[in-house]
């Protein structure tokens, strides 16, 4: 047998496109909420691949659905159906709003076949003017050119012009502002109820209740980009029901597989029948893999148990967090909700979020960033105790060097 080709963390820099800049070391292995590295260096896992991670690295039942489908059907196109497809399907719809869903690859994917999904109900409706979507400063809806479009963060888009037209943005949780450009000519107004890569932001609950309300009134679609919000994340499946506003459209990706590649829109009978056979589609969505994982994560995370215990942990975080900023001061705010913790930098350690991450690097912590001054937190939702208390210990440690 070949021997597989050595690699370093030099190779990236050889061999890939340079649209990362990752950590200086390869993680080769993980179990739980801890990886260790080429080296043997272990380290505790608050990123969970960007809210991907929901059960961990290599959780027992999840890899033995991967391995069971894969022992039998891999990937058919979508000229045939599979039973996992159909099986995810109907857990999605019996535990949301929904009564139908769309699959695909990703947050993005879901988000593109929203937004295309609200512009042609309008053209089918005979209102080919009614074709403005409207969306928040300082959102993530994907990268695709129409995503990366209607999230309100230029430092994104700026370099792909000329960009989608008949997209607004305005200041998220301003609902006058919202009110002065929702109107008539308005097809889709998309949201995330908790802002995650602008800096782990929560909606007010008003907010996003007054947006649902110009959308009855201006026949708009509603759409809750819950990507990094759903499947736990917050202490409730999906986000929506914590607020009690109920979207037309709903996307889904990140923890629904764990880190197998998926994604979902999910929506109502109504509004389907906008995507009819061969008005969108993707090669891969929906496959037998892909959709099997998906239906063993969902059936452990929709779970009172561990939906509960994701608020437990949120106060096993908060409680450590707020310990460490007594003893050194440097994080003005602590929010979110949930396992969705974003701790905003006082203006003494302004733009200094990715040091801090690479400082806890160092110390045997992985922790993520949104936007330079804030630390963000996206671990494990089952994440042990043990290892919440070890990870905030060496988090510590890195604070108390960027402090000195």
């Amino acid at each position: 047998m070949e021997q597989p080709i050595a690699v370093t963390r030099q190779s990236f820099d050889d061999w890939m496109v340079p649209v990362y800049a990752p950590a200086d070391f390869i993680l080769v292995r993980g179990e739980g909420s801890q990886v260790w590295d080429q080296q043997g260096k272990s380290y505790i896992d608050f990123a969970g691949g960007i809210a991907v991670n929901a059960l961990g690295h290599a959780h027992p039942v999840v890899t033995a659905a991967l391995v069971e489908q894969a022992g039998k059907l891999w990937h058919l196109g979508n000229g045939y159906t599979n039973e996992p497809v159909l099986r995810l399907a109907k857990q999605l719809i019996d535990a949301t709003f929904a009564d139908k869903v769309f699959f695909c690859n990703s947050g993005a994917e879901a988000n593109e076949a929203a937004l295309k999904l609200a512009r042609k109900r309008a053209l089918d409706q005979g209102n080919s003017s009614k074709n403005q979507i409207v969306a928040f400063n300082n959102a993530f809806h994907g990268r695709t050119l129409f995503t990366v479009s209607a999230g309100g963060q230029p430092k994104y888009s700026k370099d792909f012009a000329p960009l989608p037209g008949g997209i607004t943005h305005t200041p998220f949780n301003d609902l006058a502002a919202a009110a002065e450009v929702i109107n008539d000519h308005t097809c889709a107004v998309i949201v995330e109820p908790i802002q995650g890569e602008g800096g782990v932001l929560p909606a007010d609950p008003a907010f996003l209740q007054g947006l649902r309300e110009l959308c009855d009134r201006h026949d708009a679609v509603l759409i809750f980009d819950e990507v990094q919000t759903g499947m736990g994340r917050t202490g409730e499946l999906y986000a929506y029901t914590h607020y009690g506003v109920v979207p037309d459209v709903l996307t889904t990706a990140k923890a629904l597989g764990c880190g197998f590649p998926i994604g979902a829109m999910l929506t109502t009978d109504e509004l389907a029948k906008t995507l009819g056979v061969g008005t969108h589609g993707t090669t891969y969505g929906g496959n037998p893999l892909a959709t099997a994982v998906a239906g063993a994560v969902f059936s452990i995370i929709n779970t009172p148990e561990v939906l509960e215990g994701v608020k437990q942990r949120h106060q096993w975080f908060l409680d450590g967090l707020n310990k460490i900023n007594q003893q050194y001061p440097i994080f003005s705010e602590i929010r979110g909700g949930g396992l969705l913790i974003g701790c905003q930098l006082t203006q003494d350690y302004a733009g200094k979020a990715k040091q801090i991450t690479q400082l806890a690097n160092e110390e045997g912590v992985i922790a993520l960033i949104a936007g330079p001054d804030v630390v963000r937190f996206t671990p494990s939702l089952i994440i042990p105790e043990q290892d919440v208390k070890e990870g905030l210990a060496r988090f510590a440690r890195a604070v108390a060097r960027i402090c000195s």
